[in-house]
């Protein structure tokens, strides 16, 4: 989460008269930008990671949990030590309570985290505070500060208090006391007959942003989870919390006329996606082209990073039958009105718009002669004025094209103040589109004011119930990143298939039952006659066989770990992005103590994808399903939470050096 700004919000109507001066006054920006950064050379590539937390106050008394709307209290505490950790200084009434190797850690940097509000008020995201290196002594203090930013995340909270890394709060929604302080249900900016206004972040950019994404769409968002159908469950399965005599707002007509589905929970506001807690890595490249080649390349990833971190297969109280949180997140900011989705005739609208702008990426954006036509989205919409705009100010094609794709998007908050006049050195105009696209991949350029390089950021994973399990997937991808440039990795499926692979990641046990296309050979192999074309893109059909050809279906452990070299079948053959990566470090100075200590997180990652560690999707739902209290009817109650959440705590206190799931698989 960015600064949050403060001004006079515009309520849609006035948002929707200004939305092509912020477009235009953001491709302004978005130029001088462009034009001070393109030769901008840093010395190494730098990274950082956000872990997103849940705080629950656990009542053992009620054997009750409930969401704690504490984030602005929590965030004074934090900012007050803050400031002595500016100068170097460990708090010291932190000292006592921070384990002694963690203390350490947090001398040596001479930092503690950073903390940062997040949409709901009962989230709270924490980063390192400084960058990390990609030397490997920074890839060893991951865990340690992961751990770090817990214990004192903690010790600013009340006793009951505990930051839980869950991708989303079971019982959310319910309709039960799940908040406290409690709330009752809708509220003027959500509208919502499930979740108080109260429960995002009081900062006038959220509740601007619910009010303008359901006006925008003419009605509330809708969320429909297929309910997981245990033996059980009613047959045909309709949502027993929805309430379908509601006439509060206009927008209550919305489930009589068929927005809660059958067989399907439903749920209404953006706090159910925006609540959401994530894992996202961002690194800083060397220089432009470098950002490129890793946006490119990694994007492939993100939808088998997804699948691979699965740990949200619970909605509002009831087991669902999907296992990741993205497609929420998604329905839950889709501003996108009747006739873009393709429901009406346009009318008012530009053009009929594939994917809300939470979605998986649109375009490959690298100068690379191996990126053919055929990888390209041929549904991808462009503003064509605006992207003559940016040919004409001298950025090339594929990257005016990325960023004129961006750009169809309205901007949803808009300050009046911003208005007045265009300050051409700032961003405000184009990060308020930029960061209002939530694509899995996010290509940042350098910001006006700061000494920052072009950045990359990892946004598909989910968050991990232990600190063990996030730094195994912020290292592994950090370790992704540096086998890509050092062996020249080449990644690229066309575009249609990674959003295919994001669909297939939501799958229950996808990690086991689901093939993900994946390109077969990922070795450079350019060949001497390719015969670069506009945009540097290779279109030689002389040197290049069927696009086709070039990928297939994989598990992903297949992706993974790779296939047996003895295969008889050489076309079945893909090394792995585990032996890449040892390939990797095989071929580097690295001492055999650091070697052993990075083989404990790619031996996480190795048998979670071959399923000898459960996701934590798999370990949540059979945690219910083997509770006690349980009735097979896909209902998940107040006692299962608490048990759960118990449960999780321990696990977050005693998890093992090997990885906690071993002995649940």
């Amino acid at each position: 989460m960015g600064l949050l700004q403060l001004g006079t919000p515009l309520a849609w109507p006035e948002a929707k008269q200004a939305a092509n001066q912020v477009r235009e006054w953001g491709i302004e920006q978005l130029l001088t930008i462009w034009r001070k950064a393109k030769v901008k050379e840093r010395d190494a590539l730098l990274w950082g990671d956000e872990i997103e937390y849940l705080v629950v106050a656990i009542d053992d008394q009620q054997k009750k949990v409930r969401l704690s709307l504490c984030q602005a209290d929590v965030l004074k505490k934090l900012a007050n030590d803050h400031d002595l950790a500016k100068q170097g200084t460990l708090v010291p009434d932190l000292q006592d309570t921070i384990l002694p190797d963690l203390q350490d850690n947090a001398i040596r940097s001479g930092s503690l985290p950073t903390f940062h509000p997040e949409f709901g008020r009962f989230m709270l995201e924490a980063t390192p505070g400084k960058p990390w290196g990609i030397g490997f002594k920074d890839l060893l203090d991951v865990e340690s500060d992961m751990k770090n930013r817990r214990v004192i995340a903690k010790q600013h909270m009340d006793p009951d208090q505990y930051p839980i890394t869950l991708t989303t709060f079971p019982r959310l929604g319910t309709r039960d006391d799940y908040i406290t302080p409690y709330y009752p249900p809708s509220g003027p900016a959500l509208r919502s007959q499930f979740v108080p206004d109260e429960i995002a972040n009081p900062h006038i950019r959220f509740p601007t942003l619910a009010a303008n994404i359901r006006s925008r769409r003419g009605r509330k968002v809708e969320l429909n989870v297929p309910v997981f159908k245990d033996k059980n469950t009613p047959n045909p399965f309709h949502d027993p919390t929805v309430n379908h005599d509601l006439h509060i707002w206009p927008e209550d007509d919305d489930v009589r006329n068929g927005a809660a589905k059958e067989n399907c929970v439903y749920m209404d506001a953006m706090a159910f996606g925006m609540g959401s807690c994530c894992l996202q890595i961002t690194f800083q490249a060397k220089n432009i082209r470098e950002g490129r080649t890793l946006y490119d390349q990694l994007s492939p990833l993100g939808p088998v990073l997804l699948a691979l971190t699965a740990a949200t297969p619970i909605y509002k109280g009831f087991l669902v039958d999907t296992d990741v949180r993205w497609n929420q997140i998604s329905r839950a900011v889709d501003d996108r009105t009747p006739g873009e989705l393709g429901e009406k005739p346009l009318k008012d609208d530009r053009w009929r718009i594939p994917k809300s702008r939470y979605a998986s990426n649109s375009t490959y954006i690298a100068q690379d002669p191996r990126l053919r036509p055929e990888y390209m989205d041929p549904n991808l919409i462009v503003d064509e004025r605006l992207k003559q705009k940016l040919l004409d100010g001298g950025m090339d094609d594929l990257l005016a094209t990325h960023f004129a794709h961006l750009f169809i998007r309205d901007p949803l908050v808009i300050f009046s103040e911003d208005l007045k006049v265009l300050d051409p050195e700032g961003s405000n105009h184009f990060e308020n589109i930029q960061s209002t696209n939530w694509q899995h991949m996010r290509f940042k350029p350098p910001p006006p004011d700061a000494d920052i390089g072009w950045r990359v950021e990892f946004r598909s994973m989910e968050i991990q119930i232990t600190d063990f399990e996030n730094a195994a997937f912020a290292i592994f991808i950090v370790l992704v990143t540096r086998a890509i440039l050092s062996f020249d990795l080449n990644f690229y499926i066309p575009i249609p298939l990674t959003t295919e692979n994001m669909e297939t990641a939501h799958a229950r046990d996808a990690v086991m039952k689901e093939k993900f296309w994946f390109r077969k050979d990922p070795f450079p192999r350019r060949s001497p006659k390719a015969s670069p074309t506009l945009n540097g893109v290779d279109a030689s059909k002389e040197s290049l066989g069927p696009v086709e050809d070039e990928y297939r279906l994989m598990t992903i452990d297949e992706i993974i770990n790779g296939t047996s070299s003895s295969s008889s079948d050489e076309e079945d053959y893909f090394p792995g992005l585990i032996p890449l990566v040892e390939s990797y470090l095989d071929s580097v100075n690295i001492d055999v103590t650091t070697r052993c200590e990075l083989a404990r997180y790619l031996d996480l990652i190795r048998n979670r994808a071959n399923g000898t560690l459960w996701t934590g999707a798999k370990w949540l739902r059979e945690f219910v399903r083997s509770h006690p209290e349980y009735k097979h009817d896909s209902e998940v109650s107040e006692h299962i939470v608490y048990d759960m959440f118990r449960a999780v705590d321990d696990i977050g206190k005693n998890e093992g050096r090997k990885g906690w799931m071993i002995s649940m698989a």
